[in-house]
């Protein structure tokens, strides 16, 4: 089941989906932000450097499978269990946390949220590639467990 099908299940407007679709990043609201032909690298640099502007950390999340020099396998990054489950869903490349001050009860308590960015080429638009579902889906887990959690193909998504 994708999205759109589990929308009309629930008699979800069509607009709802697309805020929602904004909201992770799936559609650019912003294309001023964007630079055509900038590389995934540089995008992912620019994500991080504004992550450390706003006090938060964030880390690459290398996903993959090898051979260990003794033979032994193993599957490493998050959300990486077996094949069959990085077939469903792809965990984002940058993977941190960021600080959030609680107003009004707890006044100056600061907690850390998850966070995680799927990093993009500047010229990237979502098509719904199975890759890019499955990415997609681990958004949704993220975002649905008060995570912060989007696709990024420039900076200004923190």
């Amino acid at each position: 089941m994708n999205l759109y099908e589990w929308a009309i299940k629930w008699n979800i407007p069509a607009g709802a989906v697309q805020d929602l679709k904004r909201q992770f990043g799936v559609v650019n609201t912003d294309p001023a932000a964007t630079v055509p032909g900038e590389s995934e690298a540089a995008v992912q640099n620019k994500v991080r450097l504004e992550v450390s502007r706003v006090g938060g950390r964030i880390w690459r999340n290398n996903v993959g499978a090898a051979y260990t020099d003794e033979g032994s396998f193993i599957r490493y990054g998050l959300a990486n269990d077996s094949q069959q489950m990085n077939r469903l869903i792809k965990s984002s490349d940058l993977i941190g946390i960021r600080p959030v001050k609680i107003e009004p009860y707890h006044v100056g308590q600061i907690l850390g949220v998850f966070l995680c960015r799927e990093v993009k080429p500047g010229n990237w638009t979502y098509t719904g590639t199975d890759r890019e579902e499955a990415q997609l889906k681990f958004l949704e887990l993220v975002a649905s467990l008060g995570g912060d959690a989007a696709f990024a193909n420039s900076e200004g998504t923190i």
